[in-house]
């Protein structure tokens, strides 16, 4: 069973990520070591002792639509109860909507631990948090005065209606309608596919953010409009109202994740309410619906990038339980009676360490994100820092997803036969994290927005000046001369180096308009930054002081990657420098 890494996490936040010197900068406000540890304690007791113990039922029975209406999970409409009386929901919310106004960092981490104990039941808050981001800071006076209370309370849960059966990522060609009325509403008709919690039993309201058309919109996405669009129509006391014309038609059937409803969605098609068309509200101006939106998915990339940490964790756990208990054979150098355990075999014991080092590596870079974000808010130079959480979101979202697919492969390896087979659960988490790399933008689109738009921020200035820090991270390795760190800082040297390299190459030919050179390389580079700074971030870890007696075991995973996972940067350098070439001479063979 998962149980929340808690130490780690706040070692991680305020040794690695930048919490502990910003709170001793004052840019926190009255927060202190006390009450983060408070808040990451009662998050770590509630994700393992209510969320966890959930998880398998989630799977198994899975969300299922009855009689029109759709039902959670046994116990998960009384889980989701039992989450918001603790007030989770709004952490990071304004205060004037009942938030607590805390540092993204803190939200992130307790995301971790929700998405480790279940995934399928995070989805929802996931999803609640971005609306009410999108809703605080784009909505009217009047859409925050009815609607934020009750999402920030977590009492009426929030979605992201985006995609279209034949649109996908392309929100420029979605054919969703709005036509306005005299009122100043909207009437939105359309499907939507893929709509995370989009119906479900455990909310009493549930607010839909949806993209549409209207009728006199430009082509494309320049053409788009965000309207919210409640479940139930609210009064103007805050009760609830009439059914709005809109409805759950099916629900998808998925590899994993199965106790988190994905509904196919339609909107004004006269089930509901006196006349066709589901009311909705505009967030935001007309035809500017995309830069409203954008804010929901910037916050939701984030959280699904915790999503893969989270996965990586909870496999992680359960690969070194097995691994410590089953007994086959004899490792090396066994000399006790019968059989050893597997942990004892190099190999497993390699896969186990891979599968820590992508773990805390990944967590460290979304931590690292979230802090940027923070700074960005309250830190005298925000325009720094503002630049550098748009720089590591794409690399937060994408290699820690990948990480999560990649971790929960090596988790089942380990379990060998046995991790084939449900009933054990290491599937489980393979079946989970595999979405993580396709929603709220695919790790290639991803690549593409690193690339083309997060590069290039201040003319290359802001990745020139990062990849500075993480030299000067590799010169501190140097500097310490503790014997325990190995080659890790000529290891690390080489592995910036490479992505120095990388960089530049990306930077000039986009700079001469090579364009289709620079994005087939893209995905290669993104992997590059991730691993280089996995590495920077353990050994910034390892050289910390934190008084736990923990540094020589935080030393010596430094090593490991160091010396196993950073070898893979020189080809991945290559691989941006120099495969354009090959890639549009093999095109041939996809014709």
């Amino acid at each position: 069973m998962y149980k929340a890494p808690v130490e780690e996490i706040a070692f991680t936040l305020k040794h690695v990520a930048g919490m502990g010197e910003a709170m001793s900068n004052g840019l926190f406000d009255d927060l202190g070591e006390d009450l983060v540890d408070a808040i990451l304690a009662e998050a770590g007791r509630f994700a393992t002792e209510e969320v966890a113990p959930l998880a398998e039922i989630g799977d198994r029975q899975g969300a299922r639509l009855v009689d029109g209406e759709v039902r959670l999970p046994d116990g998960w409409r009384d889980l989701y109860r039992s989450w918001i009386a603790g007030g989770w929901n709004g952490l990071t919310a304004p205060e004037a909507f009942g938030g607590q106004a805390l540092p993204d960092m803190l939200n992130v981490a307790a995301l971790e631990m929700w998405n480790s104990g279940s995934m399928a039941f995070a989805l929802a808050p996931t999803l609640t948090m971005g609306a009410i981001e999108a809703v605080s800071t784009h909505g009217s006076a009047a859409l925050k005065e009815k609607y934020l209370a009750k999402m920030v309370s977590g009492e009426w849960t929030g979605t992201m209606n985006l995609t279209e059966p034949h649109a996908g990522s392309d929100l420029g060609v979605l054919k969703a309608r709005a036509e306005r009325r005299p009122d100043g509403s909207y009437r939105i008709s359309g499907q939507k596919i893929f709509i995370t919690w989009g119906e479900h039993d455990a909310a009493d309201n549930i607010i839909h953010l949806v993209l549409a058309r209207l009728p006199d919109a430009p082509a494309g996405t320049r053409g788009i409009s965000l309207f919210l669009v409640p479940k139930f129509l609210v009064n103007d006391d805050g009760s609830l109202g009439p059914r709005n014309d809109l409805f759950c038609h099916a629900l998808e059937h998925k590899l994993g994740i199965h106790g988190s409803p994905t509904c196919t969605m339609i909107y004004g098609d006269g089930r509901f309410g006196d006349e066709k068309g589901a009311i909705g509200w505009l967030v935001g101006e007309e035809h500017k619906g995309l830069a409203c939106m954008f804010t929901m998915m910037n916050n939701a990339r984030l959280a699904v990038g915790m999503q893969g940490v989270a996965i990586a964790e909870a496999a992680t756990q359960k690969a070194i339980a097995y691994a410590s208990e089953r007994t086959q054979g004899k490792a090396p150098g066994w000399s006790g009676a019968g059989m050893s355990p597997i942990i004892e075999h190099p190999d497993v014991a390699r896969m186990l360490l891979t599968m820590k080092a992508l773990t805390q590596g990944s967590r460290a870079i979304s931590y690292a994100c979230a802090h940027a974000i923070d700074m960005s808010r309250r830190a005298p130079d925000g325009g720094h820092w503002q630049e550098r959480a748009a720089l590591l979101t794409p690399i937060a979202k994408s290699f820690s997803t990948d990480a999560g697919v990649e971790v929960a492969s090596l988790g089942i390896q380990v379990h060998g036969g046995m991790g084939f087979i449900e009933e054990t659960g290491a599937a489980r988490y393979l079946r989970d994290a595999r979405i993580a790399p396709i929603y709220e933008g695919t790790n290639g689109i991803q690549a593409i927005d690193l690339v083309t738009r997060k590069l290039p921020l201040s003319s290359g200035d802001q990745v020139k000046g990062f990849i500075a820090e993480l030299k000067g991270i590799a010169d501190d390795v140097r500097r310490s001369n503790f014997d325990g760190f190995g080659e890790t800082a000529a290891r690390l040297d080489a592995a910036v180096a490479d992505l120095e390299q990388a960089t530049t190459w990306l930077l000039k030919a986009l700079a001469d308009d090579r364009t289709a050179e620079a994005l087939a390389g893209a995905t290669p580079y993104q992997r590059l930054f991730g691993l280089v700074l996995t590495g920077c971030y353990l050994a910034k870890g390892g050289l910390a002081e934190s008084g736990d007696g923990k540094a020589e075991g935080r030393i010596a995973l430094c090593r490991f990657a160091a010396e196993n996972l950073l070898a893979e940067t020189a080809a991945l350098r290559d691989r941006v420098v120099n495969g354009a070439a090959s890639l549009a001479a093999a095109r041939i063979l996809l014709a």
